[in-house]
């Protein structure tokens, strides 16, 4: 196989794995979280199993972001519940609010409401 037999294979990879950049920095992501002090890691590895279900989505701008600030925390020594407050739910959900455009559930409802208008006619008309 030459090096142009290999691009659609690179191309078809990439659809259905997903952009490279995205993985590395993932990979990245879970180096830093298994550094952190065992309940910082916790906490994060926590936070990240309620994202990865009830998250924004949007890839791994999130999870950047929530590990530099466990990081942060862990470095000046702040007690994690003074980093989230009483409620760990409230505080990701406003966290997460951050992201919100990259909604996966929002890119479907854009998709609903076009895919209904173009079938009801309303496409370039007033609603």
């Amino acid at each position: 196989m030459t090096m142009s037999d290999s691009k659609p294979i690179s191309k078809l990879a990439s659809k259905v794995l997903g952009d490279f950049g995205e993985k590395r920095r993932w990979r990245q992501y879970k180096v830093r979280v298994k550094q952190l002090p065992e309940n910082y890691r916790e906490a994060v590895q926590a936070f990240e199993r309620y994202l990865m279900v009830l998250g924004p989505g949007g890839g791994v701008a999130i999870f950047d972001d929530l590990i530099d600030l466990f990081e942060q925390s862990a470095a000046a020594g702040t007690p994690i519940r003074e980093v989230v407050g009483d409620d760990p739910v409230e505080f990701i959900d406003e966290f997460a609010q951050n992201y919100q455009e990259d909604s996966w559930k929002d890119r479907e409802r854009e998709r609903l409401t076009d895919a209904i208008e173009r079938a009801a006619g309303d496409t370039g008309t007033e609603r």
